[in-house]
């Protein structure tokens, strides 16, 4: 089940995370519009609503929440740069991904909008320097301060994270 539930692992804060690092999973959010398009391009309505695992989000709801989880992210991003380390707004993912926009739409508008973010949000962290980076924010239900070179590292795992539950789930089924 842990495999299932972690196809790449756990996440695993690096540390230090150097330019080269940082540049990787600026990479890696650049990325996944694209191979989360190719990932359910060509699946049907059956297969996306096919949970990942037993007891988890069927693939719809995966896409749906990588849409969510990524604008909230590019927003606390904004406020890190523009306010004095800021208590972030969480958000009750299992809720969210209850949600009839989660079960129902097409996934396509949530890959869109995850294009449209991605895009903002590349080119906002490509205009950014060492000191941008060491900005930081609090998250309230954990108490923990990030800086945003934790926080870039944890959304470029994030994005591989979901994108291999799909992915796995189409190698189990053979579905590509």
């Amino acid at each position: 089940m842990e495999h299932l539930k972690y196809p790449i692992g756990r996440f695993i804060m690096p540390d230090p995370i150097d330019k080269d690092m940082r540049q990787h999973f600026i990479h890696v959010l650049q990325q996944l519009p694209d191979l989360l398009q190719n990932a359910v391009k060509d699946l049907s309505m059956g297969q996306l609503t096919t949970p990942y695992r037993e007891g988890g989000w069927t693939l719809l709801q995966v896409v749906h929440h990588l849409a969510d989880s990524h604008m909230n992210g590019y927003i606390r991003f904004k406020l890190a740069l523009t306010e004095d380390q800021p208590t972030i707004k969480p958000f009750n993912e299992k809720k969210w991904a209850e949600l009839p926009d989660s079960f129902q739409m097409n996934p396509a508008i949530s890959i869109s909008l995850l294009e449209t973010v991605h895009s903002r949000w590349v080119y906002l962290l490509r205009s950014l320097d060492e000191k941008d980076f060491s900005r930081r924010f609090i998250h309230p239900v954990s108490g923990k301060i990030m800086d945003l070179n934790q926080a870039l590292a944890l959304y470029a795992w994030h994005s591989k994270h979901h994108l291999a539950h799909i992915t796995s789930l189409l190698e189990r089924m053979n579905w590509k």
